[in-house]
């Protein structure tokens, strides 16, 4: 049992000494807002692409996780018809689109894979993002969906021609796509490259969770009905949900620890500045994200010492 828990540990410790740090430096005055805004375009445009390219093209797929993505593609799915039909409606106009956000999509390619390094090492990147690439895919259509549908301010929310658009330059889906070709046709770029590229990687997921930290603001924490089952949507009943279902149709080790730390990831920080585009409660958004930014330590320790407890993971 207590290796289980070092295991739990081992997973979520270390990004969240890091957020804390960020939460320090800023306080201090060593890191402010800019740097924080600056340095997640940076982790989002070119250290994180650089670091997912370098590790899929010299990786092989000839078994890609075809029914680990599947699936989290039809669990995601449901989960959000269950938030968007039956449960937002209950909420006021303005509250919706940031609670059903909030409650569905996570932050995968930040904090997200942060988890699945520290639970397995480099090796499980080529797993995790396949399904990082494909399932950011699902989550801006559902986030237009939900936009859309329930915006305050006509004609802002966005439409699917730009959606699209946002799809397919994405660096972090370039990235993923243009890897996984070179690394299927059998073609290695130069090692000068990989190297330098290699470089860029390695800043990635400390200058991520720095920057998290960093953006972390405290007056978002206020008491709302709503942020508190949003909270709890995200970091265990959606989760749950998902996981239960990988259990049932046969997935155990990597591949449900991986459906695990990615959908039980806090909330995506790309859904506030959508919020503010349309006219939702962006407040209640960013709430949202700076309470499972910090809950998801304690949620996903607790997760992990259970699925490692019945030798699911």
């Amino acid at each position: 049992m207590l290796s289980n828990l070092a295991f739990a540990l081992s997973v979520t410790v270390p990004t969240f000494l890091l957020i804390c740090l960020g939460i320090f430096l800023k306080r201090v005055g060593i890191i402010n807002n800019e740097f924080a805004q600056t340095g997640s375009e940076l982790v989002f445009k070119v250290t994180l692409p650089c670091l997912l390219f370098v590790n899929l093209v010299q990786t092989s797929f000839e078994t890609p996780p075809v029914t680990l993505v599947l699936y989290a593609l039809s669990a995601t799915f449901t989960a959000f018809l269950i938030l968007e039909f039956l449960i937002a409606p209950r909420l006021a106009k303005e509250d919706r689109s940031a609670f059903v956000q909030g409650s569905f999509r996570s932050n995968m390619g930040l904090i997200g894979l942060a988890y699945c390094i520290n639970a397995y090492g480099d090796g499980v990147l080529a797993t995790a993002s396949v399904y990082l690439g494909i399932v950011t895919i699902l989550y801006n259509i559902l986030s237009m969906i939900t936009l859309t549908r329930n915006q305050l301010y006509e004609g802002r929310a966005p439409t699917l021609g730009k959606t699209l658009s946002g799809i397919i330059v994405n660096p972090i889906i370039l990235s993923i796509v243009i890897a996984i070709c070179l690394s299927m046709l059998s073609v290695t770029p130069p090692s000068f490259m990989l190297e330098s590229m290699g470089y860029l990687g390695s800043m990635s997921l400390p200058l991520a969770l720095l920057c998290i930290g960093a953006s972390i603001r405290w007056r978002d924490f206020r008491v709302s009905t709503n942020l508190y089952w949003a909270t709890l949507a995200k970091l265990i009943l959606v989760p749950t949900f998902i996981t239960v279902g990988g259990i049932l149709i046969g997935l155990r080790g990597e591949s449900l620890g991986v459906l695990y730390l990615l959908s039980s990831a806090p909330s995506a920080t790309a859904g506030y500045a959508m919020l503010r585009a349309i006219g939702g409660n962006h407040y209640l958004g960013a709430a949202i994200i700076a309470t499972t930014s910090l809950g998801s330590v304690l949620a996903i320790t607790i997760g992990l010492f259970l699925l490692r407890l019945y030798s699911l993971i």
